[in-house]
């Protein structure tokens, strides 16, 4: 059993993300297989939500293009929303090859026998994908007999709905975009040809990079997405001196290098603060993705960027690029805890930092 401080665990979580000097990454890549995801979302207050989490950790070294080209290549892969190296895919194949699983929830039998009624159309995806992919899913007839239902979000949405559970089935990959739109093609023409290792085995190297890519986490936690995620034993057992129950700890995290914290802004959907209760646990820090809220109930802002600050997160930046003016105004700082002289200058550093990056002006209220 690991016991720790909160000052050891706060720079064990920061570490592991790549946000200290001292284990900073040199290129998309190494920042993509270190994280093992990289979450999608289209946003653009700031920037997309993946290239900020890129240039939290590359900086100015860092261009969206990068991005672009990597998954054109196929040295990334997006895979339900997340980006993967290319590589773990191979990790998710063998339950692909399985879902729903043995034992499904209702909903997913619900889910196999709208595709068993809609069979002609699966079939007409898939031929037409061989035939013609990648296509975008606007470009795929519908030949569904039975509509899709959902909440109400994606109702009637046939074609796509068909194309997630594909991908759910390993049948179906996301092959790129062009522009905003994602394209389709079979998955035996997007995924790597790599060995594909059975769902035990695949599960264990998983929850071991997912672990180290974390540094220290509950095993079973649900993340602000609904997500839950139980990497059972995984690692070693842990106590925070001062925060109540058990934690898993990467052993090859304990005992690194001579600390070198840094400042930095980073995404809501950042895997440092994305578990709102570890953030909470680790940090003290509070927060909410308030762009779903009407702006009279917000608290810190639409897009509101947690601030990191050594081995703390310290505030929130509620700021916007607002390209047609040419600037990034930023409409309040919030401070967590009292920023002295030296903060607040790092802090001020990386809000110019992030304009330059964007090709914009920094507007301070």
């Amino acid at each position: 059993m690991h016991r720790l401080t909160q000052e050891q665990a706060r720079r064990i979580a920061v570490r592991a993300q790549r946000l200290s000097f001292d284990n900073s990454a040199q290129d998309l890549l190494e920042v993509v297989r270190s994280l093992t995801l990289v979450q999608l979302d289209p946003t653009r207050a700031v920037a997309p939500s993946a290239d900020l989490i890129l240039w939290s950790r590359l900086g100015q070294a860092y261009a969206p293009s990068d991005l672009v080209e990597a998954i054109e290549v196929r040295s990334v892969i997006e895979l339900q929303g997340l980006l993967r190296a290319a590589e773990d895919v191979a990790l998710f194949r063998a339950e692909m090859e399985q879902w729903p699983g043995p034992s499904p929830a209702p909903w997913q039998e619900q889910q196999v026998a709208w595709l068993e009624t809609n069979h002609a159309c699966v079939d007409d995806i898939l031929a037409r994908l061989e035939g013609e992919g990648p296509l975008r899913s606007r470009e795929i007839p519908d030949t569904c007999v039975e509509p899709w239902q959902s909440s109400g979000w994606n109702d009637n949405k046939n074609v796509i709905a068909v194309i997630r559970l594909l991908v759910r089935k390993g049948l179906v990959a996301c092959a790129g975009r062009k522009g905003r739109e994602r394209t389709w093609d079979l998955a035996e023409r997007v995924y790597p040809d790599d060995p594909v290792p059975d769902v035990d085995e695949a599960r264990r190297i998983h929850n071991e990079r997912w672990l180290r890519s974390l540094g220290i986490t509950r095993s079973r936690t649900t993340e602000s997405g609904g997500e839950v995620i139980d990497i059972g034993t995984t690692g070693e057992p842990a106590v925070i001196e001062g925060v109540a129950g058990e934690w898993r700890l990467d052993p090859d995290s304990h005992g690194a290098a001579e600390w070198d914290g840094r400042t930095a802004l980073i995404s809501p959907f950042d895997r440092l603060a994305y578990d709102r209760a570890r953030a909470q646990d680790l940090f003290g820090f509070d927060y909410q993705l308030e762009m779903y809220k009407p702006a009279a109930k917000r608290r810190w802002g639409y897009f509101a960027l947690p601030i990191l600050h050594d081995d703390q997160l310290v505030g929130k930046l509620d700021a916007t690029a607002d390209r047609r003016a040419g600037v990034f105004r930023v409409e309040a700082l919030h401070e967590d805890v009292r920023f002295d002289a030296g903060m607040r200058s790092e802090v001020m550093a990386e809000i110019e930092a992030l304009a330059l990056w964007l090709g914009l002006e920094p507007l301070l209220p």
